[in-house]
């Protein structure tokens, strides 16, 4: 692969991340703050996320891989992702912030197959050349966040005073056209000559459906969806949490996360060959559960290192689980599944997991929210600074929260190591 090549999908994977990473991580935060939305609301623009998951395969699938160039594609998609950013970023409230968002992310989740699939495309060994282009994604989310934090943005009180939150959209709204127009000058991607026509259960990854006869993949197959609940939790919760208990810089501390999963991800080969997969799965799903407890006991002041611990526990959440899955889901499916396989635990993990995941991470917020009164003994209505300090006072509200995903992840986690049994072929699994 040329450098000059090499550079230009280096740069395409940098924005792409650094256009998630710019405004998703603070979504929940300015939800809340700055468009004064409930838990059910935050759910609701979280769930646009999966809607889009469910939906990309289509996209992917009946269009990009058989009538139009993945780069044009890519280039049109955020163009148009550009400008409902930038509506996004106009909107002063939730119902007309809604729309906008589910329309973006029905258009950014397909460029996610579609830059790997620009990215394969010009290499003549991706295993070996593709960790080096895919970090560079890794690099622009964290980018994104410093600058959010080093501009402070998600100050609380420069965000109380200036709504400097929104300033996120903006500046994804401007890379995402920035990507948009860069991407006519990525290397010709033309799609492949289909051999035959596709049928919908195989876009979904449905046809796979089938290695749900093994008992073991099915236990797998249902704690990948399960233990989306907690991950939504996570997505939906964090930065708000962060911001809310007086953490500087949340913003960027979170990018510890992303950090600590570029490590995690060169351990996980170690793991399977020294513990086998259930074990490296297990300590996926019982780092989710130590990292939620964290959060519940701890706070910005003396205990801010069970917060900082927690974040880079990010690295084993994800990579231990999810990355492990999709290595042991390619092992299982065989070469005629291999594809569809993929496609279906992608569409069970960000499409109905995460979905399920995100409304219950509203419904528990929201309940824990409604416990405390609303109003002042004489029947005043609470100011905002009043009320948001009701609901971080109440019972200390977020140990309430952190505690329910703390306790979902310790029942997939127990349910798996009792029903999951390992074989030579997971044993050998590297």
């Amino acid at each position: 692969m040329k450098s000059s090549i090499k550079i230009q999908l280096s740069l395409m994977m940098f924005l792409e991340f650094f256009i998630w990473g710019g405004w998703f991580v603070t979504l929940g935060t300015f939800l809340g703050a700055n468009l004064k939305a409930d838990g059910l609301d935050i759910a609701k623009v979280f769930s646009t996320q999966s809607y889009g998951a469910i939906i990309a395969p289509f996209i992917i699938g009946l269009i990009a891989d058989r009538f139009f160039n993945a780069e044009r594609i890519l280039g049109f998609l955020h163009i148009a992702g550009a400008i409902l950013m930038y509506m996004m970023f106009k909107a002063e409230d939730v119902t007309v912030f809604y729309p906008y968002a589910l329309g973006y992310m029905i258009l950014y989740m397909p460029t996610l197959a579609l830059v790997n699939s620009v990215s394969f495309r010009q290499m003549t060994n991706p295993e070996k050349q593709f960790s080096s282009i895919r970090i560079w994604g890794t690099i622009g989310w964290i980018i994104a966040g410093i600058i959010i934090s080093l501009l402070k943005w998600d100050d609380v009180e420069n965000n109380a005073a200036h709504d400097t939150l929104r300033n996120t959209f903006l500046m994804a709204s401007i890379a995402s056209g920035l990507l948009g127009i860069f991407s006519f000058t990525l290397p010709k991607t033309p799609p492949k000559k289909a051999e035959g026509s596709a049928s919908v259960t195989q876009i979904l990854g449905l046809d796979a459906l089938k290695l749900l006869a093994d008992k073991n993949f099915l236990i797998f197959f249902i704690s990948s969806i399960l233990i989306c609940i907690p991950l939504a939790f996570y997505y939906s919760n964090a930065n708000p949490f962060l911001t809310d208990i007086g953490m500087k810089s949340a913003t960027a501390k979170m990018t510890i996360g992303q950090a600590s999963e570029v490590l995690f991800l060169l351990l996980i080969p170690i793991f399977f060959k020294r513990f086998g997969f259930k074990l490296t799965i297990l300590v996926g799903m019982f780092a989710w559960v130590l990292r939620y407890l964290l959060f519940a006991y701890g706070n910005a002041g003396e205990m801010a290192f069970m917060l900082i611990l927690g974040i880079a526990l990010h690295g084993i959440c994800y990579d231990f689980f999810f990355v492990s899955g999709q290595i042991y889901t390619d092992s299982k499916a065989g070469e005629k599944y291999k594809s569809s396989a993929q496609g279906l635990i992608t569409l069970a993990t960000y499409g109905i997991g995460q979905l399920i995941g995100f409304w219950v991470a509203g419904y528990v917020g929201k309940h824990y929210a409604d416990l405390a009164p609303a109003k002042l003994e004489n029947g005043a209505v609470l100011t905002d600074a009043q009320n948001a300090e009701r609901i971080t006072q109440f019972g200390n509200f977020w140990q309430h929260v952190w505690i329910v995903p703390a306790i979902i992840a310790a029942i997939v986690a127990v349910l798996f190591l009792l029903f999951f049994r390992n074989s030579k072929k997971t044993e050998s699994v590297q």
